[in-house]
């Protein structure tokens, strides 16, 4: 596969065609404007993917021709320097159109490579986060903010997201977005309804619910769940004994159910392993499988299978620090859930890349390094759409570097480290409470001197 052709399909991981079939764009009708919808969501791609997201440093690429291959007439008739088109384009943009768009990049994106299944199934791994946003006009009606140790309310909103992301590649596939009120089972329900093809999906404890398995049986998906001790030997039915052991998951009147579908018991197998790590204590592993198939799907293969699910921690924390998504600086709760998904696009965009340079070396994608991937990206993007010549030569030149990015190979394991940071002194003291209080605290203080 040659560099030309791995630059085409990266392109290719979002089609104009593709994208305007997508059901939320059938029918809606834009008048001609400079920011297309396609322009927008290559420009809400390059805000996270730019050093400086400011709505300004994307009028200033589009005004030097950074989007004129979407659309020729950008950077000629852009005249004004107000930054007030491309905001309205963002308002413009369905936010079901993204969230359609990241599940088509996510699909195309594993078609790539075989690298991306396992015996026939795309392995997708589900876990989820909060992503911390300011209480502007709606988002607190929408996205609550959370309470602290003294039950009271903190200024800022809180956005639960749940992300399945492709255990070999580290692609993000789709995405379910709520309130800190719904469970991140309920939430994963939604991805797990949606999903085409057949998946196995792998989750920890927080997933090792009757719910979920209920979910993706009805959806001719298959699972890879851990349980708690407790559910596991209430599963068997008797104290836990190491092995592989043949069980029904019957629902008890506790567990939630996913309404519409069938509450009948399913067959699978329950997998008790004790691992063993130097220097550790040794630990008990409760695993949950559909695939009732031992001989096809052996239990050692299974456990090694499950002990790639730490991937995802490293997926999310690269989405929320290296993407800078933690903390989102929306004013309405839609334009919250467009940035986060633009991330993940972003993000994957990045993943897509590290995927190339791997095929194009031979070696797992996994072994690269995505910071340092993500820097290179971020370079040849600055001249994403000049000319076709030149985007061919940086990508040559781009794929070398990738391929070099890769993870050290550690001869000791990183020592564990408090989960703390070091402060520095302000001159100000912290802000308690809205601005707003603050500042009529402020004027009141004023008077009266």
């Amino acid at each position: 596969m040659t560099p030309a052709q791995l630059l085409a399909f990266l392109l290719q991981l979002l089609p104009h065609r593709a994208l305007r079939r997508l059901p939320a764009l059938k029918n809606q009708t834009f008048y001609d404007r400079l920011f297309t919808p396609l322009v927008t969501l290559w420009y809400l791609l390059f805000q996270r993917l730019n050093e400086d997201h400011s709505l300004d440093a994307v009028l200033t690429n589009a005004r030097a021709g950074g989007a004129d291959q979407l659309n020729r007439k950008l950077s000629r008739q852009l005249l004004s320097s107000s930054t007030s088109s491309y905001s309205d384009a963002r308002q413009r943009l369905p936010g079901t159109w993204l969230a359609e768009a990241l599940r088509l990049q996510g699909r195309n994106l594993t078609a790539l490579s075989s690298l991306a299944l396992w015996k026939g199934f795309f392995v997708a791994l589900l876990d989820g986060s909060t992503v911390r946003l300011p209480p502007y006009r709606n988002i607190p009606q929408e996205f609550p903010p959370h309470g602290n140790q003294h039950q009271k309310r903190t200024y800022w909103c809180l956005m639960r997201v749940v992300v399945g992301f492709c255990c070999f590649t580290g692609a993000a596939l789709d995405c379910a977005l709520g309130s800190t009120h719904f469970s991140e089972q309920a939430l994963s329900c939604e991805i797990i309804l949606r999903a085409l093809g057949h998946w196995l999906l792998i989750g920890d404890r927080n997933f090792g619910v009757f719910r979920i398995v209920q979910t993706a049986w009805a959806k001719k998906h298959h699972v890879l769940l851990r349980l708690t001790e407790r559910r596991a030997a209430k599963l068997l039915g008797q104290a836990l004994r190491l092995g592989d052991h043949a069980v029904t998951w019957k629902p008890t009147r506790h567990d939630q159910l996913q309404p519409g579908l069938t509450a009948d018991p399913i067959e699978g197998r329950l997998i008790v392993v004790l691992l063993h790590r130097p220097g550790f204590r040794s630990q008990q592993l409760c695993l949950f499988t559909t695939l009732v198939d031992g001989v096809e799907y052996p239990m050692a293969e299974l456990v090694r299978l499950y002990g790639l699910r730490w991937h995802i921690e490293l997926d999310l924390r690269y989405v929320k620090a290296q993407m800078e998504s933690a903390q989102l600086e929306a004013h309405s709760a839609e334009m919250a859930r467009k940035e986060w998904l633009a991330s993940l696009m972003a993000y994957n965009l990045i993943r897509a890349a590290m995927l190339c340079a791997a095929l194009h070396q031979g070696i797992p994608p996994l072994t690269l390094s995505f910071s340092a991937c993500r820097r290179r990206l971020e370079y040849w993007l600055r001249d994403f759409g000049r000319t076709q010549a030149s985007a061919q030569a940086l990508w040559i030149r781009l794929l070398a570097q990738m391929s070099q990015c890769r993870l050290p190979k550690r001869r000791r394991p990183r020592p564990n480290e408090p989960r703390a940071q070091r402060h520095l002194r302000e001159s100000y003291p912290p802000l308690v409470g809205s601005r707003a209080q603050a500042r009529r605290k402020m004027q009141k203080h004023t008077a009266k001197s």
